[in-house]
């Protein structure tokens, strides 16, 4: 079709639902190693998910984010699937809820001690909270 040259088909889906699938001119993805933004024609990867949003530039409905909870992407030249273990909009974000796990997730790094699980479990979940708290800031 003339008009999706160049385009990338972004899939984004949690186990519950189908957020996004449609073309779009690029893709902004929460890396476990910091932000990666995906043209077409991006050499294929597999990496793992962050907290934090991914924004769609360029979509049928112009430009949308969605804050995204841990999984993985695949990167193919012509598409990107996203596979999130959970995704909201912002606008479905609930900040309180948030900011409770945001205080769990502090209480639990003061009491992991000497425990890198405990520890790295605490980091976590401030990371996930703190994703969702300044994803709301952002609408």
């Amino acid at each position: 079709m003339a008009g999706e040259t160049n385009q990338l088909r972004v899939r984004l889906v949690t186990p519950e639902r189908t957020l996004f699938e449609h073309t779009v001119q690029s893709v902004e993805v929460p890396s476990k190693s910091g932000y990666m933004e995906v043209l077409y024609g991006h050499a294929p990867l597999l990496a793992e998910l962050g907290a934090g949003d991914v924004t769609l530039l360029g979509g049928p409905g112009g430009d949308e984010r969605y804050n995204v909870s841990w999984g993985f992407v695949e990167v193919l030249p012509d598409r990107v699937t996203i596979l999130a273990s959970d995704a909201l909009k912002p606008s479905e974000i609930d900040v309180k809820r948030a900011e409770k796990q945001l205080d769990h997730g502090l209480e639990l790094w003061k009491q992991a001690g000497e425990s890198e699980e405990a520890y790295d479990e605490a980091l976590r979940v401030i990371a996930e909270a703190e994703a969702k708290i300044a994803s709301t800031s952002q609408r």
